[in-house]
């Protein structure tokens, strides 16, 4: 997919790095160890399937200890290799410091096709790659607690978990060593949405920065926008859905691995995530105009560009011919650093990966603390605010009739009002002022230095001296 010049996505990653740390003022070993990753482990395992021994080959990388646990997803995928876990690891530690949850970070992934394998057998590689981690403290609460990632789901976390409890039986927070797990298995309502529901948290607080909107040549609202999806997976449907249906954004095109679906009125998200639920492509949809060369709408007029699947998917071979103005990183290295520096020059603005997709380690967080209290999140208040809420309606209601004042409250504030927080309002609520407040912090960095023209590089400038004080706390 890249040119035979362009950087790998480890070496993207530390270029990157090192254009942040050459505007700060670190020692230069301080820098260093921020900089390499602290530890890779690698296994090889069999396991018996379809009469015969199969060995695969897996990763667990940490990069930073800063804080304890570490924590990253693990990816099955045929193209981990260690450069990638180990890129993916840093990334981490960056996106967990800038949205402030109290991790290290990490990276896993298993070299298989998830495709390739039935149910049961994917539950057997997936428990034997667990196991082989779990015994040397890889998996576990108090110091790397896994997630997620391309290729994994709720099923696979539900399993790691599971083998953590056989192996550990006495350890009353075993729970907590997995995230992104069922809600019936350990987890945490919001946790399946929450990495699209960040990017959608991400532009809201990007569009409430009359500088950025500046500097990428929009204005208004997020209503009426045009925008572009690549991929409509877990993340850019959950991005796309919320967009159109909460925020009024127009999707345009929807880019898949097997072509593209284009409408200039708005394409009905819900309508083609069922679509290719049922037929496994988009091909056959016939409420939109089908185009096999589905990459040329990375390069189509639009207001926001969101690429949500694949690394590197913008890079030298196509940048010069992107027209998005505004460029979203829902997905991890979607843009190579060839690409980011001949876009930046053009004047694009691109929201970086490590704060657009950080809704997922951020619920995740909210998970292992629920995991760690072992109570849901408004099992103890909910009820208390609803009883508060409905003193003061009743109390309203008393003054109009003492008054003769004939008003009413409006339809539905009543319902709404007097509703009190769930655990999905409350991660909603968390998420929110979490991807706001980080916006925040790089906003300023942005606009308020004269050597910072971009928001990657303020992401970084962030997270990075955030990580520099964790050490300098530590006396290191």
């Amino acid at each position: 997919m890249n040119p035979a010049n362009e950087p790998s996505f480890r070496d993207s990653v530390d270029l990157m790095f090192n254009r942040a740390v050459a505007l700060m003022d670190l020692p230069p070993g301080l820098e260093e160890k921020i900089r390499v990753c602290n530890a890779t482990y690698t296994v090889r395992f069999g396991v018996r399937l379809r009469g015969r021994m199969h060995t695969f080959t897996g990763y667990r990388s940490v990069h930073s200890e800063h804080m304890e646990p570490v924590k990253g997803g693990i990816r099955y995928s045929m193209a981990v290799n260690q450069n990638e876990v180990e890129a993916l690891a840093a990334l981490m530690t960056y996106k967990c410091a800038l949205v402030e949850a109290p991790f290290g970070g990490s990276k896993g992934g298993l070299c298989i096709d998830p495709r390739d394998y039935d149910e049961h057998e994917l539950e057997l590689i997936t428990r034997r790659f667990a196991y082989e981690l779990i015994k040397r403290d890889m998996i576990n609460p108090a110091q790397n607690v896994p997630a997620p990632d391309m290729g994994t789901g709720e099923r696979e976390m539900a399993w790691i978990a599971d083998q953590y409890k056989r192996m550990n039986t006495t350890d009353i927070n075993g729970v907590a060593c997995v995230t992104g797990k069922p809600i019936n298995a350990g987890g945490i309502q919001g946790r399946t949405e929450a990495t699209g529901r960040g990017v959608q948290y991400a532009l809201q607080a990007f569009f409430r920065d009359p500088e950025g909107l500046k500097k990428a040549g929009l204005s208004g609202k997020l209503e009426g926008k045009r925008v572009i999806i690549q991929g409509l997976g877990n993340v850019g449907y959950h991005a796309a859905k919320f967009l159109s249906e909460e925020d009024g954004a127009k999707i345009t095109a929807i880019i898949e691995r097997d072509g593209a679906l284009h409408s200039e009125d708005g394409l009905n998200v819900e309508a083609v995530h069922k679509w290719i639920e049922k037929h496994g492509s988009i091909k056959g949809y016939a409420d939109a105009k089908f185009e096999e060369d589905g990459a040329k709408f990375l390069e189509a007029e639009c207001d926001i560009l969101i690429p949500a699947a694949l690394e590197g998917v913008i890079n030298l071979s196509n940048a010069e011919r992107i027209q998005a103005p505004l460029i979203i990183e829902a997905a991890n290295g979607p843009v190579t650093a060839g690409a980011d520096e001949v876009l930046r020059k053009k004047g694009t603005v691109i929201v970086p990966d490590m704060y657009a997709n950080a809704g997922g380690v951020t619920v995740s967080y909210f998970e292992w603390v629920k995991n760690l209290s072992h109570i849901r999140f408004g099992r103890m208040q909910r009820r208390a605010e609803e009883s508060r809420h409905q003193l003061v309606v009743d109390e309203l209601e008393r003054l109009s009739a003492d008054k003769q004042l004939g008003w009413t409250l409006s339809p539905n504030f009543k319902e709404k009002y007097l509703r009190g927080a769930g655990e999905l309002e409350l991660v909603r609520s968390g998420l929110d002022d979490t991807m706001r407040t980080a916006y925040e912090a790089m906003a300023h960095v942005w606009h308020s230095r004269d050597d910072v023209d971009d928001l990657r590089t303020a992401a970084y400038l962030v997270s990075i001296e955030k990580v520099a004080a964790s050490y300098h706390a530590k006396g290191l």
